[in-house]
């Protein structure tokens, strides 16, 4: 007997659970050639909406626990990510049309980005922090704290960009709602699997597909979203859009890039800082 094939509709991944979007909308997402890849969910302002509860709940746990145990848990993500590497080589060979060698070069450089912001989880608050210099008989700290909840519209690149603006969000404490890339999706999907099998509790990490010029807006104007980050933005209207829509409370804003991102090159210290406060503290000295 013949068997039939089992066909698949790649989900939202949302509080650490894949639902269906609420709306019942799908994608097709076409390879390198045109022709049908895979069938995704098609996210909606509800579906939006239920990933800024679930990071916002999860919110609380992870920015509270110490950076030593999130550095871990991020290096656990790395650690599955290598499990599933022909996987993601597969992907990337079928989205983008990449000879298998450059899809090896981009997997393995995703790795290679999660594990090191894995590294800085414990340091960089030592860097990015300082006793500062100040005249008077008393110390004056600041240390920085994550934001809260960011929502990012991520890099057309399907994955290497995409570890490059979630690793490095998490790491410092915050959740985040990823809007992946709506011609690249299957290679985030793929993503929120590891996550999901890895140690990331749900909520941390929320992944949604469909269209951002549809999606981003809502996050933009949610008043319990944070902070933005526009890395994936192409379009300057959309992007001043969304600026104009992220000031009613105040967000902070990661600018769309003015031009082409080389997420091959050496990583720094930027997207680490770029949503954290700084707090800073006085102390009488010798009390």
């Amino acid at each position: 007997m013949a068997r039939v094939e089992v066909r698949k509709t790649h989900k939202l991944y949302i509080g650490g659970a894949f639902p269906r979007s609420e709306s019942g909308r799908t994608y097709e997402a076409l390879d390198s050639k045109g022709e049908f890849l895979a069938n995704m969910a098609k996210g909606s302002r509800k579906d939006a909406r239920d990933a800024v509860v679930a990071a916002r709940k999860a919110f609380g746990g992870w920015s509270t626990r110490t950076p030593y145990n999130r550095g871990q848990v991020i290096y656990r993500i790395a650690e599955v990510m290598e499990g599933r590497r022909d996987q993601f080589i597969d992907d990337l060979r079928a989205s983008e049309g990449v000879t298998e060698k450059k899809a090896i070069t981009f997997v393995d450089a995703a790795i290679d980005r999660v594990v090191w912001y894995a590294g800085w989880a414990d340091k960089y608050v030592q860097v990015l922090g300082n006793a500062n210099a100040v005249s008077g008989p008393f110390f004056n700290l600041s240390t920085p704290e994550p934001t809260g909840v960011v929502a990012i519209v991520a890099p057309t690149g399907p994955l290497l960009g995409l570890v490059s603006v979630i690793a490095p969000a998490i790491v410092t404490g915050n959740t985040v709602v990823v809007i992946a890339s709506e011609k690249y999706p299957v290679p985030a999907v793929t993503l929120s699997e590891v996550m999901a099998a890895s140690d990331v509790p749900g909520g941390v990490v929320n992944i949604l597909t469909g269209s951002a010029a549809e999606i981003a807006p809502w996050l933009a104007s949610h008043m319990d979203v944070n902070a933005l980050d526009l890395a994936g933005v192409d379009d300057a209207a959309l992007a001043a859009e969304l600026e104009v829509a992220s000031a009613e409370n105040l967000k902070r804003v990661l600018r769309a890039p003015a031009e082409k991102v080389d997420w091959l090159a050496e990583p720094s210290l930027a997207r680490l800082e770029a949503f954290v406060e700084t707090k800073t503290v006085w102390h009488p000295i010798g009390v």
